[in-house]
């Protein structure tokens, strides 16, 4: 073989193409769904920060409950065991913020009731003078 040469030859002219094949088809498999989501981490988090009426654990528990159908392959119960840690999670989520933001607000009533109280008291010892031990 010559230098610059090829081992394949140009094609014939334009009306001669009946040796050529009409169409290829190339077998492909269809493409996997993605596997359900288990919300794993996010139930170890709402177990560990926010765990309101033992939620965040019931949470983790659905969340390895839907890992381990995953792995046998069922898909269906994967994503209801999901679903369920997800609502789970939420609910935990939305409770502990209420209660974080009940405990702030008592908080702040208890405060000022201490700082009016103090204000008062203060206002009744300047009317009446001390005169001490007799």
């Amino acid at each position: 073989m010559e230098l610059g040469q090829h081992p394949y030859g140009p094609l014939r002219e334009e009306g001669d193409t009946e040796h050529l094949p009409r169409s290829t088809v190339i077998p492909m498999e269809t493409p996997q769904p993605p596997p359900p989501r288990d919300h794993l981490v996010w139930s170890i988090c709402t177990m560990l920060y926010a765990n309101v009426c033992c939620l965040g654990l019931l949470a983790l528990v659905y969340s390895v409950k839907s890992r381990d159908r995953k792995v046998l392959g069922d898909y269906s119960a994967a994503q209801s065991y999901g679903s369920t840690a997800r609502q789970l999670n939420i609910t935990a989520l939305v409770l502990s913020m209420a209660l974080g933001a009940l405990i702030i607000f008592i908080t702040i009533l208890v405060v000022n009731g201490a700082i009016t109280a103090m204000k008062s008291f203060t206002n009744e010892q300047e009317h009446q003078p001390f005169y001490g031990p007799t």
